[in-house]
């Protein structure tokens, strides 16, 4: 059997692929009460996983709903491509305000642009983006 020192914990392994963990005296109550790591599993999944750099951007990704704003804006451009002033109508926000959240939007490539003269028209990346917009919608409304 093989043992491995841990800080407050001591896990040992059998011959079926599992850990067993020796629980310390004092619980943390973050910690499942589980006492069995399933090897294999956890191998699997780790293999799964993504990079630590696609993880990241992700949650980048994810932050930027975060937001209130940037949110109403996107459900805006799900309906139609807006101008800033349409926007700024739309929310009751300055063109300023946003300006600056057209920008985040396009930094995570949610929003892409063209111009039409001297006007700047916006509309949402790609079809991913609604259907983001979509999901997350349909999971606080259920």
């Amino acid at each position: 059997m093989n043992t491995l020192n841990t800080t407050n914990t001591k896990q040992t392994t059998n011959t079926t692929n599992t850990t067993k963990v020796k629980k310390s005296q004092k619980q943390d109550p973050i910690r499942c009460d589980c006492d069995v790591i399933h090897e294999e599993v956890v191998a699997e999944v780790q293999k799964k996983l993504p990079s630590e750099e696609i993880l990241h951007d992700v949650a980048d990704l994810f932050k930027v709903f975060g937001d209130a704003t940037r949110v109403r804006i996107l459900r805006a451009l799900a309906e139609s491509e807006l101008c800033v002033c349409d926007i700024a109508f739309l929310l009751d926000k300055t063109q300023s305000a946003i300006s600056h959240q057209l920008r985040v939007l396009k930094q995570v490539s949610l929003v892409k642009s063209r111009r039409e003269g001297k006007i700047m028209y916006y509309s949402l990346a790609d079809h991913h983006v609604e259907l983001i917009l979509d999901q997350g919608f349909e999971h606080v409304t259920e």
